[in-house]
């Protein structure tokens, strides 16, 4: 570290300044510096680059400042190209299948048979979404709030009035802390379990 830099109270390990690149010798490129290069800053012509990795410029703290400062990014480009990188959908020119003008009258989409779903995610999630959905038996009502009630007591949508008493019986059990030495970390699940049973118990479902 030199002494002009010590004088500022930089150190290389603090990790203060945001976009140092550690590991990598280089010295200032800014002419008359022998300052470590440590801030990376794009060549001159990095839009124009027709492939391979960009030719980095390496400056010191002080000169990567001064390089912010003056940086313009469309230095350089004509009319056309500075309104074309200013448009808000820049890069997305490229129609996707869904989207596209043609997609009515173009490919059509992939059969699901043509899906593999190995660990039946698909299939599973579809099942539990027929079931939380699937009316009674009975043909009684379910509103939203009966069938999530129903869910926090894990009861089916065809469950009675005696399953409902037994499983919140079982589970009030399982929560409360006298039954558990006094351990009251499972209030919450049981404040769940109270609210789901005092609501079922009025729902025309279980009258």
């Amino acid at each position: 570290m030199t002494k002009d830099r010590a004088s500022r109270g930089e150190t290389r390990s603090s990790g203060r300044f945001h976009g140092r690149v550690e590991g990598e010798p280089h010295i200032c490129t800014t002419e008359g510096c022998t300052e470590p290069g440590e801030f990376r800053a794009p060549p001159e012509q990095l839009r124009r680059a027709a492939d391979g990795p960009p030719q980095w410029r390496w400056f010191c703290l002080e000169h990567i400042r001064s390089f912010n400062q003056q940086y313009n990014f469309f230095r350089g480009m004509d009319a056309e190209e500075i309104e074309a990188a200013q448009r808000p959908y820049a890069g997305w020119e490229r129609e996707t299948r869904a989207f596209s003008a043609n997609a009515a009258t173009g490919t059509p989409p992939p059969r699901w048979a043509d899906f593999t779903d190995p660990l039946d995610a698909i299939g599973a999630r579809f099942r539990a979404r027929m079931e939380a959905e699937r009316p009674r038996a009975d043909g009684k009502p379910l509103s939203v709030e009966d069938r999530k009630a129903l869910g926090t007591l894990g009861l089916s949508a065809d469950a009675d009035r005696k399953s409902l008493r037994t499983r919140y019986t079982e589970l009030v059990r399982r929560y409360h802390p006298d039954h558990n030495g006094g351990d009251r970390g499972h209030e919450h699940a049981l404040q769940d379990v109270l609210a789901a049973y005092a609501h079922l118990r009025k729902a025309p479902a279980f009258a």
